[in-house]
């Protein structure tokens, strides 16, 4: 089995049908936000599924997670004659028991919203301030982009937490998703924003991994070793969609991100995305020490390390704790990411590198 995992409205649905069309044989959807269709899958699973051949799409699997013990001994049998596409917008980690009972049997692949490198260099300025979400990105002007973010956040709010079988207020969880809207970037604080929710530390952590398990955040970890040094040890949290992260910071114009507080920090999430989708989010970790040094990202590739940083800026220039990470990381190389066009070598193993060119690092011993 492959399973297509990614937020919602995202385009999995649309990806399955591109695939279901160009399949060789038959095809067949099953949607689990159809009554009758969720209905017949909850009574008869094995009679709906095992009969079938050719490939079978089944969407919004996360809404009956008692399907992935029905699935396996069909994907065991070795007469079987189907082959399943899964679609799901939320994690294993809300999943539970997916990963032991699949295990071996099904490959996971992550969805994102429209990369750089699909909608082109010239629509860097608009992917940033509308986000990946196509229908946000298609949007025919600035109010369009808002309604739709409006009733995709709404939705969300009050049918998918839901759905899930979460008991978290959806005013809570809109509340929370709002404030982290201005904490984006910065590394995590529970006290603090149980603090200002008048929750319990427990509570916050909660809502964050229903977010993170929803994929509308991500939550980086820190890396950290015996390096003799006092290392932050806590993770950063950043919204996903910068679209998203405007609309919630009530942005409506590409005219008003300049001005805004949070233009650095939108900057760092928008292009460190950008860089995971372009080369995935495993072992993937930001470096900070308590006296002030730091790295934005460290990534773990081909046994290296390699690191970005990602200043939203003209001209970058070297600065004290890029040389402070390289010489206490042992990084191989590190790329400073910024909004231009030109490449160019700062030092050995520094080099300003424009966004749209991430999906260019090969990752090898003396990559410039």
């Amino acid at each position: 089995m492959v399973a297509l995992l990614g937020a919602r409205q995202v385009g999995k649905t649309t990806l399955a049908q591109q695939v279901a069309a160009a399949w060789p044989g038959r095809s067949r959807l099953l949607d689990l936000e159809v009554p009758a269709v969720r209905e017949a899958l909850v009574r008869t699973p094995d009679v709906v599924l095992r009969g079938n051949d050719g490939l079978v799409v089944v969407d919004e699997v996360q809404r009956l997670p008692a399907l992935f013990e029905v699935l396996r001994p069909i994907c065991d049998d070795p007469d079987r004659r189907a082959v399943f596409l899964l679609l799901g917008s939320a994690s294993l980690d809300l999943i539970r028991g997916v990963s032991e009972t699949l295990a071996g049997r099904i490959l996971f692949v992550d969805v994102s919203g429209f990369s750089i490198s699909e909608v082109g260099a010239e629509h860097q300025q608009r992917l940033w301030m509308r986000g990946g979400f196509p229908r946000a990105w298609l949007a025919s002007s600035s109010p369009a982009w808002t309604r739709w973010m409006q009733s995709f956040t709404q939705t969300f709010l009050e049918r998918d937490i839901p759905g899930l079988g979460s008991r978290v207020s959806p005013t809570a969880i809109g509340r929370f998703w709002r404030m982290l809207a201005h904490c984006h970037g910065q590394v995590w604080n529970a006290a603090a924003l149980a603090r200002s929710m008048d929750v319990s530390a427990t509570a916050v952590n909660r809502y964050r991994d229903l977010l993170a398990g929803t994929f509308m955040i991500r939550v980086l970890p820190p890396w950290f070793e015996n390096l003799g040094k006092r290392l932050v040890k806590s993770p950063k949290v950043y919204l996903r969609d910068a679209g998203i992260l405007h609309f919630l910071l009530g942005m409506e114009d590409a005219e008003e991100l300049p001005m805004h507080p949070r233009y650095g920090a939108s900057w760092e999430g928008f292009a460190l995305e950008q860089t995971l989708v372009a080369h995935g989010g495993r072992e993937a970790y930001f470096y900070a020490t308590l006296r002030g040094a730091e790295l934005d990202l460290l990534l773990l590739r081909r046994g290296r390390r390699w690191g970005f940083e990602f200043k939203c800026t003209d001209a970058p220039r070297t600065t004290k704790a890029m040389h402070v990470a390289i010489d206490d990381l042992g990084l191989e190389h590190l790329w400073v990411v910024y909004p231009g066009s030109l490449r160019y070598s700062l030092t050995d193993r520094i080099t300003a590198l424009p966004l749209v060119e991430v999906d260019k690092i090969a990752f090898r011993p003396h990559t410039r």
